[in-house]
């Protein structure tokens, strides 16, 4: 759903009476303090910059950006003899706690802003059409679609960023190549999401054009995913897609066992989703892309480029994440996999089910 300029408007007047209103319940007790040295005040280690971060939801990929996207400005900031004092939240997918913590980074007097994920990132835009506060996103599938920038290579206000784009494409080529026979795919997915709009959207053309089947099945709770599952298993699909869909990755772990038992493999949008047991992750690097993201801060508050002429960084990596203990349980080989995915990837890598991406091997 695109974001108008009215929108906009009316998010940045709430925003400000936000900054008016109390600061319980802002979520204030989850944010942390971090720097990019360790020499003590601001004054010793040189110029000082205050980041502000904001995460949309609490699942694995996200997590990794933010990880990767304060440890990248720890070394940036060492190298350069700068520090970075980063405040982070995470508002769990809660717009009034969203625009609260903006509003706290607003009234903070933050040097630049960043928003993980599409909700955050337009949000900020609103927040700062007025103070013309940086802000720089992460993990936005359609930055031009949802009306983040004007285009890629030129983004053309305070905003830039790096995307998660998915190649649809290279997702159904995969499932061809592990079953040729494959006929009805389910689409799971959040119609709200606007990380998977472009994405369903192409996949359905996909399909249409090489005449299959295609059942589409939405949630947007942990309980309304599972009954989409369900149903999914019921139509009798030879196997699902779901894109970067954040509401469906939350859900991962409550239904990759139902599609295991119903020998259906799931093929994602991210290896967090394999990590989290869906049969195949395909897609960006989200470690790079917390690297990458923290690169772009840098870029603009040490070396003082503006954000409307910074292009928008994106990335196709072609790697596939196979969960071997999910390929084995629906009843694939991975050998067998592995060499009928790689000549449409880059590489194709394994792992298991896991909670979290600490358990994730390079």
């Amino acid at each position: 759903m695109k974001t108008t300029r009215m929108l906009r408007k009316f998010a940045a007047v709430a925003l400000s009476a936000a900054m008016l209103a109390t600061m319980a319940g802002c979520g204030s007790n989850e944010s942390s303090s971090t720097s990019s040295t360790e020499s003590g005040s601001g004054t010793d280690a040189g110029t000082v910059y205050k980041v502000g971060i904001c995460n949309y939801v609490d699942d694995a990929s996200l997590n990794q950006i933010v990880e990767n996207l304060e440890s990248q400005l720890e070394t940036v900031g060492k190298e350069n003899d700068v520090k970075f004092e980063v405040s982070y939240d995470n508002c769990n997918a809660d717009a009034n706690v969203m625009n609260q913590i903006i509003a706290d980074f607003i009234a903070d007097d933050v040097d630049l802003m960043v928003g993980v994920a599409t909700p955050v990132a337009t949000a900020m835009q609103a927040a700062t059409e007025d103070n013309q506060i940086p802000v720089v996103f992460s993990a936005v599938t359609d930055p031009v679609g949802t009306q983040l920038v004007e285009s890629l290579e030129a983004p053309g206000a305070n905003l830039t960023g790096t995307s998660d784009y998915l190649d649809t494409a290279s997702v159904m080529n995969l499932i061809l190549a592990a079953n040729p026979d494959a006929k009805k795919i389910g689409l799971l997915y959040d119609q709200g999401q606007d990380s998977s709009t472009a994405a369903i959207a192409s996949a359905k053309e996909f399909l249409e054009k090489n005449n299959m089947e295609y059942v589409e099945r939405t949630g947007t709770t942990n309980d309304e995913v599972a009954l989409a599952a369900d149903a999914l298993i019921a139509d009798g699909v030879d196997a699902v897609f779901t894109p970067t869909d954040n509401t469906i990755m939350t859900a991962e772990l409550a239904i990759y066992e139902k599609f295991i038992e119903a020998k259906i493999p799931h093929y994602t949008g991210a290896d967090s989703f394999a990590l989290n047991g869906a049969f195949v992750g395909y897609g960006v690097d989200y470690a790079n892309l917390g690297v990458e993201t923290a690169n772009m801060v840098a870029d603009i508050l040490i070396n003082g480029k503006n954000p409307a002429e910074v292009p928008v960084a994106t990335f196709d990596n072609g790697t596939a994440t196979v969960n071997t203990e999910t390929c084995k349980a629906i009843g694939f080989d991975f050998e067998t996999i592995k060499a009928a995915f790689e000549p449409l990837c880059t590489q194709v890598k394994e792992i298991t089910t896991a909670e979290e991406f600490g358990d994730l091997e390079d």
